[in-house]
């Protein structure tokens, strides 16, 4: 079992640029979904694309991981990850994700976690919950014009709240 200080995880140390995408091109929760794994896969932080996709799809069918506010956050646990990987994308024409307010989703961040790291997969999901329950902070990811600037807006809330 890994052991994580959960309480000490900063989102920034876990997303980086190239697990970003600001123009996600995927018209449903299957290819956003599609396109996010992509990206985890392309950063070498995941290799076997066919278990992510079926993961998060499983996770998806127990009920939407969209949580309103514009925000979805698809996650899984899976096995042969070593390392917790957290992503983002945002689809500027929104795509309907089965959220809980029915609105269409545009900000999605995707979480794949080792799966014995539970206690760390939760705190991570509770952090990120955190961040975008805040509309302002939603609005912020919203118009974000670059990968690097989408870190500051985390790094600077997560400086913040130390």
């Amino acid at each position: 079992m890994i052991e994580v200080d959960a309480a000490s995880i900063k989102l920034s140390s876990l997303l980086k640029e190239n697990v970003i995408e600001l123009e996600l091109e995927g018209k449903d929760k299957s290819e956003i979904i599609d396109e996010l794994v992509d990206i985890i896969v392309a950063s070498g932080k995941a290799r076997n694309k066919k278990a992510l996709v079926t993961a998060i799809m499983g996770r998806e069918n127990l009920g939407s991981t969209a949580i309103g506010n514009g925000v979805a956050v698809p996650h899984a646990k899976i096995d042969n990850i070593k390392q917790t990987v957290l992503a983002f994308g945002r689809s500027a024409a929104g795509v309907d994700f089965n959220s809980l307010d029915g609105e269409k989703t545009h900000l999605f961040f995707m979480l794949i976690s080792p799966k014995e790291d539970i206690g760390a997969h939760l705190k991570i999901l509770a952090k990120i919950s955190h961040l975008i329950k805040d509309r302002f902070m939603v609005g912020l990811f919203k118009k974000a014009k670059s990968k690097k600037e989408a870190l500051s807006i985390i790094t600077t809330l997560e400086k913040s709240q130390s």
